[in-house]
């Protein structure tokens, strides 16, 4: 597989290591993710951008990596990448994806992330910035054309780097940036007198968060600390995380409890009582906050967003932040101002500057997750109400998702497009087919990412195959926490049944 010296698209090696383009970048399993395989990838990256004058020998590229035990390798095989593209490794050590993001954007040059995000420790990736953010759709098809060879012995037989200190001195400098930008925003003393929980995991961005919780006044309680990874998804909560928050919260006395994914650009907020508030109502609360006046979320996100007239326009997208970043980026080129977007998984975007008194907040258009947590508690700061009470704020709106693991995605797409086809009253017919026994009838179907059904109830259900590993998504949307969580469980009964038939169907 890409001997050395051999010549391959991108898009041709794809198809002979399994490792995919995901959101912004590539990801697969870690033991496919070689040293030879990720020298290709960002050396076609940069081919990339040296094709479009964004990228010349002697540039910088920054280089930085979440907690993965196999992040260190990556690592390495990116700084051998660069330099074989004549360029100079920046290597910012292990912390938060909008971290890495920021400093790329403020001098205008190539980032590299290597993470996994909130996938299991047996997977990693990389993803990719340009010196303007991160790549969107285009720029990925135009990566997967690039020709690319690895030179001869940089690796061993197994793909590795033969020398295995490939990384330059650590730079603070991303670190101590991404820092100041919120000390420096929010202000002083903003959180003196709360107690809040940190969930430390083996989130890259818990020695970040906890420095500015305490620089803006907080008593943090450091808590759960892994050397392990652990695979935190801020859309598909484990049950353990739940009950680990009831108790802690309890334990503690906690105003509130807070962690990210793996990356640290989702953010996890839970209220006083330990009761985890979901990414898409995190997202309007801290835009609220922000005085953002147009928001851009993907489709999947609550419907509430509308329903609370908080802002001047909204725009809706398909899942994934190059889709929000686009629509971002048209809003602001249409004249748009204090523009941002939010994703179902919390992750909060800026693309335009935002103030709060004389402080200013410049763009990052890449999901952050610090942000988010700090907007949300001090907006319950400013209404004088404890977390919980911010719900009180927004329609009784509720949403729950979760996902099956190992679905192949060939098999949901599949059962997804068969509920596709045809005119609307065809559509609605196979749906019905399907949900109608549970949820009644079709009021509307909207397919501009995997297939979201509403129901003449008001109750919502959309399925999604996910774009980062086999895995079929379902989002649920009703009138009560119950009801939704409900929904979900039955959606996945379903499921499990188009899983269970097709084994069957092979065995046959």
């Amino acid at each position: 597989m890409l001997r050395e010296d051999e010549v391959l698209t991108i898009d041709a090696l794809m198809q002979q290591c399994g490792v995919q383009f995901g959101t912004s970048g590539a990801r697969g399993l870690a033991q496919a993710m070689t040293g030879r395989i990720c020298f290709a990838y960002i050396s076609g990256f940069l081919g990339y951008l040296e094709s479009e004058n964004e990228f010349k020998p002697g540039g910088e590229v920054a280089i930085a990596g979440d907690f993965r035990a196999s992040t260190p390798r990556i690592m390495a095989a990116a700084a051998s990448a660069v330099r074989d593209r004549g360029g100079v490794p920046v290597n910012l050590g292990f912390l938060p994806t909008p971290a890495l993001a920021l400093y790329a954007l403020q001098r205008k040059i190539p980032g590299l992330m290597v993470t996994g995000s909130h996938i299991p420790d047996d997977r990693n990736g990389i993803k990719f910035y340009k010196a303007d953010g991160e790549i969107l759709k285009p720029d990925e098809s135009a990566i997967r054309r690039q020709r690319v060879s690895v030179p001869e012995g940089v690796f061993d037989e197994a793909g590795m780097c033969r020398v295995p200190a490939e990384l330059p001195a650590e730079s603070a400098a991303a670190y101590q940036e991404y820092l100041r930008r919120y000390l420096d925003f929010f202000p002083n003393h903003s959180l003196r007198g709360q107690r809040i929980g940190l969930y430390q995991h083996s989130s890259v961005a818990r020695g970040l968060l906890c420095e500015i919780l305490e620089g803006l006044g907080a008593e943090v309680i450091r808590l759960g600390y892994s050397d392990n990874f652990i695979p935190v998804d801020t859309e598909a909560i484990r049950a353990e995380d739940v009950a680990l928050a009831r108790q802690w919260s309890r334990e503690y006395a906690l105003d509130a409890l807070v962690s990210t994914d793996g990356d640290g650009d989702r953010p996890l907020i839970g209220d006083e009582k330990g009761e985890w508030l979901r990414g898409d109502v995190a997202g309007v609360l801290c835009a609220r906050y922000l005085g953002i006046r147009c928001l851009v979320t993907p489709v999947s996100s609550n419907s509430l967003v509308e329903k609370c007239q908080w802002f001047e326009q909204i725009e809706r997208t398909r899942i994934g932040s190059p889709y929000v970043i686009e629509a971002m980026h048209e809003a602001v080129a249409a004249g748009g101002r204090a523009v941002a977007g939010y994703e179902a998984n919390g992750g909060f975007l800026l693309a335009d500057e935002v103030s709060n008194g004389s402080a200013r907040l410049s763009p990052l258009p890449t999901r952050d997750a610090v942000v988010v947590i700090l907007s949300v508690l001090l907006l319950a700061r400013q209404l004088q109400c404890p977390l919980s009470g911010l719900l009180q704020l927004l329609p009784r709106r509720y949403t729950f998702s979760d996902r099956l693991k190992q679905f192949p995605t060939e098999l949901s797409q599949a059962r997804i497009d068969s509920m596709k086809l045809g005119a609307p009253a065809e559509q609605a017919a196979a749906v019905e087919a399907v949900f109608a026994d549970d949820f009644g009838a079709v009021k509307k179907i909207d397919v501009t990412d995997g297939l979201r059904v509403s129901f003449l109830s008001g109750e919502v259900v959309h399925l999604r195959p996910s774009g980062n590993a086999p895995e079929l998504r379902c989002y649920t949307e009703a009138d009560s926490p119950e009801r939704a969580a409900e929904i979900n469980r039955r959606c996945l009964e379903i499921m499990q049944g188009w899983r269970r038939h097709a084994v069957v169907k092979d065995q046959a």
